[in-house]
């Protein structure tokens, strides 16, 4: 176990993963890389729609508790990101296109365009894409469950 108790940090996340799997009778397998900024957990398996759930909201639940469970009460805290199929990377890219047209759309317009609603791990998702885009800025707007995100020109 290293000092910082990353070792134990991942051990828990697997064990999170391996109960939540046989609870829900998926035959699915995990596997988990750490990095300095990041402990990531893909499962692979058949049929895991289940575990990804309508619009992510499963998986994003699970995420959200193997964040809780693997730094509780722990200094050395890292992002947590919990995938299943490459679903992530998935949405990631859907969310990009989209992001892509608003920004397209807001320069060429000189208005703020705003996305449809999404959940917060989404939203950092966009922020992070467009964060080093000239000539936009992004801001989220709105109360959650509706909360979304606005691309807008930068006025000179």
């Amino acid at each position: 176990m290293s000092p910082s108790g990353a070792d134990d940090a991942a051990d828990r996340v697997r064990d999170l993963l391996a109960r939540v799997l046989e609870a829900t009778g998926i035959d699915a397998s995990v596997e988990i890389d750490e990095g300095p900024e990041e402990l990531r957990a893909n499962i692979e398996g058949e049929d895991l729609g289940l575990l990804i759930g309508r619009h992510g909201q499963t998986i994003d639940a699970i995420q959200h508790l193997a964040y809780r469970i693997a730094y509780q009460g722990g200094d050395g805290r890292k992002r947590v990101t919990v995938d299943a199929a490459g679903y992530r990377d998935r949405r990631a890219e859907l969310l990009q296109q989209d992001a892509d047209d608003a920004v397209e759309e807001a320069l060429r317009y000189g208005e703020p365009v705003a996305l449809d609603a999404m959940n917060a791990v989404e939203r950092r998702v966009v922020h992070e894409y467009l964060r080093d885009r000239d000539g936009i800025e992004t801001y989220s707007e709105g109360v959650e469950p509706d909360r979304h995100l606005v691309v807008a020109p930068v006025k000179d």
